[in-house]
């Protein structure tokens, strides 16, 4: 029975076979796939796709600013490396897509974050001020759901996150992180594999290689079940796959795009 499971996680990212796996993703992370012509052999990864480069982490020192002890950091697959810059592409189904940032505990004069969302080309889609959480918190922004701010499929998005340290008329007294998400046609055999998984969406969107969602859905779990010893190992699992387990016991923020409301889970 439980190997039956097994097999029907890997194949189809069904997660309700009763074995006495802990954790959804245990086997999907943890262990090597079923060798099958449309999967491979190794365990889903969020490579470098090749978009222009990004910033993950930001918190060095900028006029203005005391350097961070912990640095903002955009949660988005893809790796630093010390003597290049790197490129951070992560991908999405959804034409509104929540956006996600750790934010570390602040200095006093730190308060006032922006996103700013922009086309391939450097237009500004959408910008927005935010009020930042006093404690370190992993911080959801969402986008407005009208026609200006809706992704459109196949196309490259370049975001900022950025805190202000002071005035934020002084454009040099901020710290910044800034990624690229590209909007993917939800196809049939997606579609499909999502309505199997019901509230457990986030294991298909990771075996896809679909980050964004997979992280908004787990995301959205673990506010609402913030005692859920799955969601939380889970979420643990899916930070850990692209070098972020170290946030994942930070409390998750989301900002309402229009009404600039926020809700958090402990």
């Amino acid at each position: 029975m439980k190997l039956t499971c097994i097999m029907t996680l890997v194949l189809f990212g069904l997660v309700s076979c009763p074995t006495t796996v802990s954790a959804q993703l245990t086997q999907l992370f943890n262990q090597p796939l079923v060798n099958t012509p449309s999967q491979s052999t190794k365990r889903p990864k969020f490579p470098d796709n090749g978009a222009p480069n990004g910033r993950r982490k930001g918190g060095t020192s900028r006029d203005g600013c005391t350097p961070l002890n912990t640095p903002i950091t955009a949660l988005v697959p893809g790796e630093e490396l010390a003597d290049e810059s790197k490129s951070f592409l992560a991908f999405t189904t959804s034409e509104y897509p929540t956006f996600w940032v750790f934010v570390p505990e602040l200095p006093n004069n730190a308060v006032l974050g922006e996103f700013q969302l922009q086309d391939e080309n450097g237009k500004e889609i959408y910008k927005t001020s935010l009020s930042l959480p006093r404690k370190a918190s992993v911080v959801g922004i969402n986008l407005p759901r009208n026609s200006q701010s809706a992704l459109k499929t196949n196309k490259n998005y370049q975001w900022y996150f950025k805190v202000f340290c002071g005035n934020p008329q002084r454009t040099s007294d901020y710290f910044y992180v800034n990624a690229w998400i590209q909007r993917v046609p939800l196809n049939f055999d997606l579609e499909s594999q999502l309505k199997r998984t019901q509230s457990q969406e986030y294991t298909t969107y990771a075996l896809s290689q679909i980050w964004q969602d997979a992280l908004t859905n787990l995301a959205t779990l673990r506010r609402s079940n913030p005692n859920s010893p799955i969601f939380i190992e889970d979420w643990t699992l899916l930070l850990k796959d692209v070098g972020l387990a170290e946030l994942a016991t930070a409390p998750i923020v989301e900002f309402e795009s229009d009404e600039k409301s926020v809700t958090q889970s402990n």
